[in-house]
């Protein structure tokens, strides 16, 4: 199993070694003023907006963590992120789907260190996938960031 495992994730690195002919991946106007205001909310700890867009049907996955579902207590979720001063989000793009990408404020260089999905209901968020606690998935993950 684990050599099964090391061999796919080499096999991946090699993929994303060769190069790329594809266009860049785009955001629709819509798209990416939805995520905007996310992210910019998110940045400004504004937390009370951030819950403001969620679905009643929320649900949350954080990846290797837990799962909850409903606004009450995905709204909980966003406690965590205010007592924690190791992110700093942004747009961009992991294996070509929209993302918000997280670095560490303290890091210079800003590396992704990881990513966090959303799927959006019409005008509501109705699904996040967090991967702060698995942030090995980074490895195999194409990372895009905007110019």
């Amino acid at each position: 199993m684990k050599a099964a495992l090391h061999r796919g994730r080499e096999g991946l690195r090699a993929a994303v070694q060769e190069p790329d002919d594809r266009p860049p991946p785009t955001l629709s106007e819509a798209e990416r003023a939805r995520l905007s205001a996310y992210v910019e909310r998110f940045n400004a700890r504004d937390f009370d907006t951030v819950r403001d867009m969620l679905a009643e049907d929320v649900r949350l996955e954080l990846v290797n963590k837990t799962r909850l579902k409903g606004r009450t207590e995905v709204g909980r979720y966003f406690g965590n992120y205010a007592n924690a001063r190791d992110w700093h989000f942004q747009l961009g793009f992991v294996d070509r789907r929209p993302a918000i990408i997280a670095s560490d404020p303290s890091d210079s260089v800003r590396r992704p260190t990881y990513f966090i999905l959303l799927h959006w209901t019409t005008d509501r968020i109705g699904i996040i996938r967090d991967f702060r606690h698995a942030r090995y998935v980074m490895e195999a993950a194409e990372v895009i960031l905007p110019e």
